[in-house]
């Protein structure tokens, strides 16, 4: 029996099995070691108008099977789906590709800070989510979706600024 410990990458490959027999008899087989990765679509930062909903997205990839849980917690606070507050929900889909939804409606001031998914068989990752009460920030989320506010309009007013100043 061969045991290979804290495998690593650099652990896949071919491994035989002989037995000392005349002629030898062996086995052989491929080790391919893969390491588990998680994304938060959108980190680092997350941008949200206060009062809609924040979609958090966690993608695990690459892991020898889904992972048996995934654990959100916000600011370093297990995520309670049962507290007072209500309107919290998670949506996990589970596959080759693992993925889990942290849905937060409402958002208010208090729902800013660090949110982390942490699949309990590969490494966590973390993003920080800024709840916003009208202010205008570079990029903003709506429904799901980053859109991008000021890079196109300075665009078009240095544009406009360029052509009325030729």
């Amino acid at each position: 029996m061969l045991q290979i410990r804290y495998p690593q990458r650099r652990d896949s490959g071919f491994y035989e099995c002989q037995v000392s027999t005349t002629p030898p008899i062996g086995h052989s087989m491929y080790l391919s070691v893969v390491e588990p990765i998680t994304i938060i679509i959108g980190e680092p930062d997350m941008y949200i108008y206060k009062g809609s909903t924040i979609n958090l997205t966690c993608v695990v990839k690459h892991s020898p099977e889904p992972p048996p849980a995934i654990y959100w917690t916000h600011n370093s606070q297990e995520i309670n789906y049962d507290s007072p507050r209500g309107g919290v929900s998670v949506i996990t889909e589970k596959g080759d590709v693992t993925t889990s939804y942290l849905l937060i409606q409402r958002a208010n001031t208090p729902d800013s800070g660090k949110y982390t998914c942490n699949p309990s068989n590969a490494n966590l990752k973390t993003v920080v989510v800024h709840v916003l009460n009208g202010e205008h920030p570079a990029a903003i989320q709506y429904g799901g979706q980053l859109r991008l506010q000021y890079p196109v309009s300075v665009f078009l007013l240095s544009v406009v600024v360029t052509l009325i100043g030729s």
